[in-house]
């Protein structure tokens, strides 16, 4: 637009200097020329938005167009880049004014122009142009202020969807890490508590086993030592992270959780496949929580964990026979904690599933599926 306007304020000037080759006022033609195309580049062309300097320097050129137009007809036609550079810097009704302002002077400036008599059409095509070229600029404004709207909606919805995001990814974190301490670190400490408990009560009737139970408190603190360093690390299990593989792992946490009171057994059905590290350590958190539930809640005295490959996916089974419970209720009776939530989370979490099958006083199975292509 800006181009256009340059290019028939220079064609104007030209067709006056050739219909009019030197006269008294051909000066004051070039001066205004001159002078409209500085203002014009310095003036109102910068900048979308009225400010009082602006809309004066708007004027301003609008003026001396004025002048020019008077003085030299041919120069109506600069008017077009004008109306829009008017509808583009003032509001809309100052701007529908000055295209009504202009519009007259160039039908004025048509007329007299016009040779052979009057032309209906100099004198309406003006208006209806200018009409239709605001009419198109007014609803691109809109069109363009609407998917300004759309964009700022667009860009908070999106600022709200990563906040949301960030906001989940701290809470399963969160969950995260609450399970791990459960499974592990609450879990070892439990034990502890119960092995020293027990000392503390045999320590002057039968002082070996005192020592027995203070050494296995020992170990279990060891263990736990071991855990809490690897949470500081990468919350790898400590077992696999010493390089053992999952059945190896299994096979060591039921040779330490094997006590007096309970055996604890493992057993490893089809042939072992490489599993993805997520896999391994959810199935041997899921096997330590579920073998502390045993400890504490099932008073049962054996326990047997059962890893199954069966191709396209992973089972781990943990059968005691203990008290047992209604599965409906989601706990043994009494029994407080985050134990099968956390162990049915894990599952879940690689798109598995975890069963219980289990009644009073006839034990309790749990058995996680993991499939091997997990989403």
């Amino acid at each position: 637009m800006h181009a256009a306007f340059f290019l028939l304020l220079g064609a104007s000037l030209a067709r006056y200097l050739l219909r009019h080759p030197w006269e008294s006022r051909s000066p004051w033609i070039i001066g205004l020329s001159v002078a409209l195309a500085v203002l014009y580049t310095v003036g109102p062309v910068f900048g979308p938005h009225a400010t009082p300097r602006r809309l004066v320097r708007l004027l301003t050129v609008v003026a001396v167009w004025v002048v020019l137009v008077v003085l030299a007809p041919s120069f109506a036609w600069c008017a077009v880049p004008l109306l829009y550079t008017g509808l583009r810097a003032l509001p809309t009704r100052a701007a529908l004014a000055l295209v009504a302002l202009l519009t007259v002077f160039v039908v004025a400036a048509q007329l007299q122009l016009a040779e052979g008599g009057f032309d209906p059409n100099l004198v309406l095509a003006p208006p209806a142009v200018a009409a239709i070229a605001t009419a198109v600029f007014v609803h691109a404004e809109r069109l363009a202020a609407r998917q300004r709207v759309l964009i700022d909606d667009l860009v908070r919805t999106r600022r709200d969807l990563a906040a949301t995001e960030r906001r989940e990814g701290t809470l399963a974190e969160r969950q995260r890490l609450s399970m791990e301490i459960h499974d592990t670190l609450a879990q070892g400490l439990s034990s502890q508590q119960m092995l020293l408990q027990a000392a503390d009560r045999t320590w002057n009737s039968d002082p070996a086993a005192a020592r027995g139970h203070v050494r296995t408190a020992e170990s279990i603190a060891e263990r736990s030592l071991a855990e809490a360093r690897r949470f500081v690390h990468d919350l790898t299990p400590a077992d696999l992270a010493e390089g053992g593989s999952l059945p190896e792992a299994l096979r060591a946490l039921a040779e330490r959780e094997t006590t007096d009171a309970l055996t604890v057994r493992f057993h490893l059905d089809g042939t072992p496949v490489p599993l993805p590290d997520r896999i391994q350590s959810a199935l041997l958190r899921i096997a330590q929580g579920a073998l502390a539930n045993v400890r504490e809640h099932a008073d049962a005295t054996a326990a047997t964990l059962t890893l199954s490959f069966l191709g396209d996916q992973v089972v781990l089974d943990i059968a005691d026979d203990g008290r047992g419970f209604e599965p409906g209720t989601g706990r043994a009776p009494g029994v407080r904690g985050h134990g099968l939530p956390a162990i049915r989370a894990r599952a879940e979490q690689l798109g598995g599933t975890l069963t219980i099958e289990s009644a009073p006083g006839e034990g309790t199975v749990l058995s996680a599926a993991i499939p091997l292509e997990s989403p």
